[in-house]
Order: C-alpha cells, then structure tokens, then sequence
C-alpha cells in the first residue's frame, strides 16, 4: 500500500513537514514551559479526557438526584476541555476565533448554556431544566465546532432539509 494512500490525516506521508502554525501556534499559553508538539499533544488529550470524565460524573449525579454535584462538575469539566485548546493553539487565539462572526451565536449560546445550567441547578432546582441546558450546550457546541469544517454546516442543514 502506498504511504499517500493511508488517508487525509496521514502524519507519516508528511515526513514531519507540518508547518508550527498549523496546530500548534507560537502564541501558546503553554508556551513559556518549552513543551514540544507530541507534549502539547498530550496536554490537549489529557484536557479533553479530564473534562469529559468530569462531564461524564457530573451527569451521573445528576441522575442520582444531585444538582449540585452535577453543575459545578459539568462545568468544571465542560471549562477544563475548552482550556485544553490552550495546548494546541493558545488561549489569545482561541478567543478571538470564538467570537468570530461565524461563530459568536454558538459561543454565546453555548457559554450561555453553562451559565443557565448553574441557575437551573442552584437556583430553579430542576432536573429537566439542567438536562435541556445541557441538550442547548451540546447542540451550540456542535454548530461551533461544525464551523471549522468548510460546508459542515451547509451539510447538516441540508440533511434537516433547511
């Protein structure tokens, strides 16, 4: 099997060639500990998987009746994924590419979401409410990230038939 044949993410075809800037922005937050592509890699993994076993016991607690565990763990671990982006492109970076014009409603929306799922916990005391702030977040998460991929979002609305 040829090397340009094993698909679009292939890191071995590319011989090491892949520019600094293409991940891996020298305006980094991390950039003061002199860590190296693979670390930062490592750090951006780690992150994502920190948050999402914090996500994913908050959301046990919340079936298990506790509103308060949920909210402050899925928080905290929605927040601690967001971070691990630092890793990879730096937070200066990350900021002002969320507030983007193609992006700013799904970040307000999905900060938003975050917010609304404190008050749905600690203030209203609801377990639908924080479920469906939870559905919006994912939801404005989604349309966020399917910005990055050129005609995602015209995909998906096709498929919806909008």
């Amino acid at each position: 099997m040829a090397a340009n044949s094993k698909g679009w993410f292939n890191l071995e075809a590319a011989g090491g060639a892949i520019p600094d800037t293409q991940f891996f922005e020298g305006d980094s937050a991390f950039k003061f500990l002199g860590l190296t592509r693979t670390q930062r890699l490592y750090g951006f993994i780690g992150c994502l998987a920190a948050g999402f076993v914090l996500s994913l016991l908050g959301s046990i607690f919340l079936f298990l009746g506790s509103l308060a565990s949920f909210a402050i763990l899925y928080a905290i671990g929605t927040i601690i994924s967001l971070v691990g982006t630092g890793f990879l492109v730096g937070f200066t970076k990350q900021l002002k590419m969320m507030f983007k014009p193609v992006r700013v409603v799904a970040t307000i929306v999905f900060l938003g979401s975050i917010g609304l799922i404190f008050v749905g916990a600690f203030v209203i005391r609801s377990d639908i409410l924080c479920i469906i702030f939870v559905i919006i977040e994912y939801l404005a998460y989604t349309w966020y990230t399917l910005s990055y991929i050129p005609y995602a979002r015209t995909a998906v609305l096709k498929v919806f038939g909008m």
